[in-house]
C-alpha cells in the first residue's frame, strides 16, 4: 500500500493535468471553427442581402425600362434608386439575424470609383479597410458601371468572447467536477489507508492485551495440576488468586470493546441518579491508591468545590474518572505527580485530572477523541491498550451534557478539564 498510493496519485495527477490539456485544445479548435463558421455565415448572409437586392430591383423596374437600362448602362441599375437606407437596412439586419449575427452594424454602397452613393450614419472612411469590414458586389459585368456593398460589424469580439466564455464556463465546471471527484477518491484512499492501519495497531494491541493474560492463566493452571500445588493450601490460593486477577483483566477489556461498540451504535442506557461527587473521587482514589503506589507516583487529591452535585449515570461516571487516572499512569515519566482536583466555575462543576507526563503536542491533542487513536510514545514503549478509553470518556461527557477540554505540553505534563452542570 506504501508503494502503490503514492502511484495511485501520480497517475491521477496526471490524468488531471491531460484532461486540462485537452480541454484547452477543445476550446482552442472550437474557438478557430467559430470564427471560421462566424465568417462563413457572414458571407453567406452577404450572397442573401446582395440576391435580395437584385430581386428588389427585378420586380420593382418596367420591363421597357429595364431594356432601356440595359442597353444604356449595360445592366446597371443604381441601388439607391429602388430603395432607401432604411430599407436597406432592415435587409441587412433580417439577414444576420437568421444567421444569429446580433452585433451593431454600419454598412456603405460605394460606385466604382469608391465613392459613397448611400451609407448608413456611422460609417466611417476609416472602415473600409478594416478587418471587420465585408464586401460583396453587387453588379456583374462591365466594371464601370459597378456598385460594392460594404459592412463593418461594429465590436465583432463580443460574439467571440460570449461563445469563449460559455466554453470556459462548462470547461471549468466539468473540471471542477473531476478535480471533486478526484480530491474525494483520494481522501477515501487515505481514510482507507488511516483505517486499514488503525485496524492493524488494534489487533496488535489487542493480541498484547489479551496475550499476557491468557499465558499467566496457563502457566496459572499448570501450577495448580502440580503434586506439591495440589497439597499446599496456600499455593491453591495464590495460583487461583492469579487466574481471578487476570480474567478480570481480561474481562474489562472486552468491557472496554463492548461498551465502544454500543457507543457507536447509541445502545449504552444510563441511569440517572443524583450524585455527590467528591464522595465517588474519594472512592476511585482509594482504588487507585495501590496502582499510584506501586508506580511510585505522587497522588494528591484537592476537592475544593462547594457544589460537589451533579446528575449523573454512577456507573459510567466512575468509569471516565478512572480512565483519566489509568491514563495518567501510563504516560508518566520518572517520578510522576498525579492530581484529582475539583472546583466550582459558576453553575458548573469541574473536575481536573493532572499528571506531570509524557504531554501531547497539538497534532496529538487534535486526534486523541478518535476511536483507536493511540498517541506516539516516543521511548515510551510500555503503554499498552486499544486506543478507545479517551473515545468512551468523550462520548459519556457528551451523554451528561458536558463538556471536555485538554491541556498538554510535550514534557510537561497534561490535565483533562471536565465540566459537569450543578444540581441542588
Amino acid at each position: 500500500m506504501k508503494r502503490t498510493f503514492p502511484v495511485i496519485i501520480t497517475l491521477v495527477v496526471l490524468s488531471l493535468l491531460g484532461l486540462i490539456y485537452l480541454q484547452v485544445q477543445w476550446i482552442q479548435g472550437a474557438m478557430q471553427l467559430k470564427h471560421e463558421q462566424y465568417d462563413n455565415d457572414v458571407y453567406v448572409s452577404l450572397q442573401n442581402i446582395k440576391d435580395s437586392i437584385v430581386k428588389r430591383k427585378n420586380r420593382e423596374t418596367y420591363g421597357f425600362y429595364l431594356n432601356f437600362q440595359t442597353q444604356t448602362f449595360g445592366n446597371f441599375i443604381p441601388t439607391y434608386t429602388i430603395m432607401s437606407n432604411y430599407q436597406l437596412k432592415a435587409i441587412i439586419r433580417d439577414e444576420f439575424r437568421r444567421k444569429n449575427i446580433k452585433q451593431p452594424f454600419e454598412f456603405c454602397i460605394t460606385n466604382e470609383a469608391f465613392q459613397p452613393t448611400m451609407f448608413s450614419s456611422g460609417y466611417k472612411q476609416e472602415y473600409r479597410d478594416a478587418e471587420n469590414n465585408y464586401k460583396t458586389g453587387l453588379t456583374e459585368g462591365n466594371f464601370l458601371n459597378s456598385e460594392t456593398l460594404n459592412i463593418y460589424i461594429v465590436e465583432p469580439e463580443n460574439y467571440f468572447q460570449n461563445h469563449l466564455a460559455t466554453l470556459l464556463l462548462f470547461a471549468a465546471l466539468f473540471t471542477t467536477v473531476i478535480i471533486a471527484a478526484f480530491v474525494l477518491m483520494i481522501r477515501t484512499m487515505l481514510s482507507q489507508k488511516k483505517l486499514s492501519e488503525i485496524k492493524s495497531d488494534f489487533i496488535n494491541n489487542m493480541t498484547h492485551e489479551f496475550k499476557t493474560p491468557i499465558a499467566t492463566i496457563q502457566l496459572a493452571s499448570d501450577a495448580l495440576t502440580n503434586a506439591k500445588v495440589i497439597s499446599n493450601t496456600e499455593q491453591i490460593k495464590y495460583y487461583t488468586g492469579i487466574i481471578h486477577e487476570e480474567n478480570r483483566r481480561m474481562n474489562m477489556q472486552v468491557e472496554k470493546i463492548l461498551q465502544a461498540a454500543e457507543l457507536e451504535k447509541d445502545e449504552i442506557k444510563m441511569q440517572w441518579k443524583k450524585i455527590n461527587v467528591h464522595e465517588k473521587l474519594h472512592r476511585i482514589a482509594e482504588n487507585t491508591q495501590l496502582q499510584m503506589e506501586d508506580i511510585g507516583a505522587e497522588f494528591n487529591i484537592h476537592l475544593n468545590a462547594s457544589n460537589d452535585f451533579i446528575e449523573a449515570d454512577e456507573v459510567h461516571f466512575t468509569n471516565i474518572i478512572i480512565n483519566l487516572l489509568e491514563n495518567a499512569v501510563k504516560y508518566s515519566k520518572e517520578n510522576p505527580i498525579i492530581s484529582l482536583e475539583t472546583r466550582n466555575n459558576g453553575k458548573q462543576l469541574q473536575i481536573l485530572v493532572k499528571d506531570n507526563g509524557i504531554g501531547m503536542d497539538k497534532e496529538t491533542q487534535n486526534h486523541i477523541y478518535e476511536k483507536f487513536y493511540r498517541a506516539h510514545t516516543g521511548n515510551l514503549h510500555n503503554v499498552k491498550g486499544f486506543g478507545l478509553g479517551l473515545t468512551y470518556v468523550k462520548n459519556i461527557v457528551d451523554a451528561h451534557k458536558g463538556k471536555i477540554d485538554v491541556m498538554s505540553e510535550l514534557g510537561k505534563g497534561t490535565t483533562f478539564i471536565l465540566s459537569f452542570n450543578n444540581c441542588n
